[in-house]
């Protein structure tokens, strides 16, 4: 396979901050590369020795750009990662954290009693607390909810990204300066 299949470009806003870490922000280097040939982006590093040949010109690859002018995030999608990561992927009942495929939704308010699926009813729960509550309330099924749900800011996805481990070998080197994960500033 062509090393260059997997080589990923980091996106930042205007900001030098990346667009979202949840999830992180990245485009194919040939996006990259285009955005950067139509002067819609900055290119801030690029890739060491890997260079791409048109027929008459030859370009680096872009490793990190940034946009030209600051995009303002909106409100956060509501998916099923969004609440897992806004729990921390921590059942609300027992308050274990969970690899994403142990875990479910629970409706606070069972969807039989009218409960919506929506930010303020759907909590991230582990399988056996699912099965203990089940068609009930809470308060019915005698378990405390560790956090009420709630809609989160997506700078709040942000910090909660930020706090979990993420694959190192995942991350280019060019991109640790904007990253910021597992430095402390030095005082």
């Amino acid at each position: 396979m062509n090393a260059m299949t997997n080589m990923r470009t980091l996106v930042l806003n205007a900001d030098m901050q990346p667009l979202s870490y949840a999830p992180l922000s990245i485009w194919s280097w040939q996006s990259a590369l285009v955005a950067v040939l139509q002067d819609r982006v900055i290119e801030v590093r690029t890739y060491e020795d890997v260079v791409v040949h048109s027929a008459t010109q030859a370009f680096e690859v872009p490793s990190v750009i940034a946009l030209k002018r600051y995009r303002k995030r909106k409100n956060v999608s509501f998916t099923r990662y969004n609440v897992f990561l806004r729990d921390e992927f921590r059942c609300q009942y027992c308050g274990e954290q969970f690899d994403i495929r142990d875990l479910t939704f629970d409706h606070v308010v069972p969807r039989s009693k009218n409960g919506g699926s929506n930010w303020h009813n759907i909590a991230t729960c582990c399988g056996a607390d699912n099965l203990r509550k089940a068609n009930r309330t809470p308060e019915q099924a005698g378990m405390k909810l560790r956090r009420k749900p709630y809609e989160p800011t997506a700078h709040e996805l942000d910090a909660a990204a930020r706090r979990l481990p993420y694959p190192r070998e995942r991350l280019h080197q060019t991109w640790m300066d904007f990253l910021y994960w597992d430095t402390e500033l030095e005082g």
